[in-house]
């Protein structure tokens, strides 16, 4: 018999934050979204958290739009992490198997996972993910999964993904206040290879780049294993205060600007229109922007100008760096796959043309897929994380034994903050009942 549980994601962001609610039928095993909510970020700076109070208010916000659209309380969830505290290492772990006449099982798994989790770290840092790369049984190497096999040596080959321990502990603390359990905390580049990656790519290569507002996330894959992540403390922000500064606007007009072109590149790329001819033309045409602030909607500014002069210069820096940081980690020429580029920033104006510019590398824009549900709402790169995370918690978190029950929507209290749609309803529930 089917049974629908609740899973729940949280994107903090650094220029909106994200909150997903969905169902998940763990017969069919079918992700069906049902709320969304998105508010504009608050108390966040490049991917960390700065002012818990201004956090917590705009999370709340998030969380709220999604319990009225889903018709339920949220009591738990999957929540991103990002920001230049992210780092990642490589470890290796060995252990004797158990029963060395019989087969190796999950313990012995789970044993040597934990000797590669074994690595000297500072107090002010803790592992956020420990992924394996490959496991050698013995003399056989290249070993996906070795339960059921037999042997005496069992190694483990792991990518550890490591963050800061005080930012990890704010994101759950403005979590917490909301009145929402955190089930687990994940990097955002790992949410993003879960909803944008296909299998094929993983197996060939790929390198991931999931560009935010305020950070850059990699995450590169070889043979299959996760082998690279970092993160660049710069993103799609840099390129409004470019267009701020350029065109001496204030930084809301300047991102109406850069939306604009983008959605005009979306409309050229998907009407065909890509031909030398037709793009140089496009490029020469002068812009209006009506719809800003009296001085500026009576200038008209050259799209050739603002691209060129302005926009590129910034987005071959971004890609220059990520460039750099392969070059340095040897995996440069390991991803036939070439790039996947997601997040908000992909969808900027020249981003694809910069990838493959600056990187020699073929490239696409990713596209969150493997849920259903309200899916028009969600199918752009920049839901990409928060897509991931539901994602992330049917295959790898595991979710707790909490069925869907709409009635549960008005069951919680918020503690801490001023409370929510939740708690109100219970409060009038209570004044009312006898």
């Amino acid at each position: 018999m089917a049974r629908s549980r609740v899973v729940a994601g949280i994107d903090i962001g650094s220029s909106r934050v994200a909150s997903l609610i969905a169902q998940y039928d763990d017969v069919e095993n079918k992700i069906s979204v049902s709320g969304v909510g998105t508010v504009a970020s608050r108390g966040i700076r490049k991917g960390q958290i700065v002012d818990i109070d201004e956090a917590a208010s705009a999370i709340i916000e998030s969380v709220e739009q999604a319990e009225r659209m889903a018709g339920y309380s949220l009591e738990r969830a999957y929540v991103a992490i990002n920001g230049g505290h992210i780092d990642s290492r490589n470890s290796n772990g060995v252990v004797a198997v158990a029963d060395p006449s019989g087969e190796i099982s999950r313990t012995d798994v789970d044993r040597v996972i934990d000797a590669a989790r074994a690595v000297s770290l500072p107090e002010v840092r803790e592992i956020l993910h420990v992924i394996p790369k490959e496991y050698r049984v013995d003399s056989e190497t290249q070993i996906k999964n070795p339960e059921g096999m037999s042997g005496v040596r069992l190694e483990v080959e792991t990518h550890l993904i490591t963050g800061s321990s005080i930012a990890v502990k704010n994101i759950q603390k403005s979590v917490s206040e909301v009145g929402v359990d955190v089930s687990g905390v994940v990097f955002t580049g790992l949410a993003s290879a879960h909803a944008v990656l296909t299998d094929t790519e993983r197996e060939l290569g790929v390198v991931l780049v999931d560009i935010g507002a305020g950070t850059t996330s990699i995450v590169v894959y070889v043979e299959g294993s996760l082998t690279h992540s970092f993160v660049l403390p710069i993103g799609g922000k840099n390129v409004t205060n470019d267009i701020a500064a350029g065109l001496r606007v204030s930084l809301d007009e300047a991102e109406k600007v850069k939306i604009r072109l983008g959605e005009r590149g979306t409309l050229r790329l998907r009407s065909g229109r890509e031909g030398k001819a037709e793009r140089g033309k496009d490029e020469d045409e002068e812009l209006e922007f009506g719809n800003l602030n009296d001085d500026f909607s009576q200038r008209k500014v050259s799209e050739k100008t603002l691209v060129e002069g302005i926009i590129k210069p910034r987005l071959n820096e971004i890609f220059t760096m990520v460039g750099m940081n392969l070059s340095e980690m040897g995996v440069l020429g390991k991803t036939p796959s070439g790039v996947v580029l997601t997040g908000g920033g992909a969808l900027c104006i020249g981003t694809p043309e910069a990838a493959r510019r600056m990187l020699s590398l073929p490239m696409r824009v990713g596209s969150p897929t493997g849920v259903g549900g309200l899916v028009e709402e969600i199918s752009t790169p920049a839901f990409a994380a928060s897509v991931g995370l539901l994602i992330y918690a049917t295959q790898e978190g595991g979710i707790p034994e909490s069925k869907w029950s709409p009635s549960g929507f008005i069951s919680k209290v918020r503690i801490g903050v001023p409370k929510g749609l939740a708690g109100r309803a219970s409060d009038l529930i209570r004044k009312i009942l006898p």
